[in-house]
């Protein structure tokens, strides 16, 4: 049975995660900045490239992609928006329930996420640390 770990090493443990999220997300967003991205816009393409890639769709309702990305649905609705506006998404009905809507990556989000994927994955590696460290 492992060492019940204090409530000091506790709360360590998670300001230390917690600092390594925020340094992370500051360096996506500075290295992502250059491509009209951020952090969160990015994520919401690779969720989308990832679905398409695994089994040829590439379409989430908002509360799926909602509960992918971490976000609340407010925030990913404006999210959604301003990449709609820039081309790089559409949104429509969901086919199945008519209340829901759908979100789908188009031709120029596809060419951007893959554009900027190599430079996100880049950061991810010299951010996190790995298995051994």
């Amino acid at each position: 049975m492992a060492a019940k770990k204090s409530e000091r090493a506790l709360a360590d443990e998670w300001r230390d995660v917690l600092a390594l999220h925020a340094r992370t997300i500051c360096e996506l967003d500075r290295e992502l900045h250059q491509h009209g991205l951020g952090a969160s816009d990015f994520e919401v393409l690779d969720v989308l490239a990832e679905e398409q890639a695994e089994d040829g769709g590439c379409s989430f309702r908002v509360q799926e992609l909602a509960s992918r990305v971490h976000l609340s649905q407010s925030a990913l609705s404006r999210l959604i928006a301003r990449l709609e506006k820039d081309g790089l998404v559409t949104r429509g009905m969901c086919p199945v329930d008519r209340r829901g809507v759908q979100v789908s990556l188009t031709e120029a989000g596809r060419a951007r996420h893959a554009e900027v994927q190599p430079l996100q994955r880049a950061v991810l590696s010299r951010m996190l640390p790995g298995p051994s460290e």
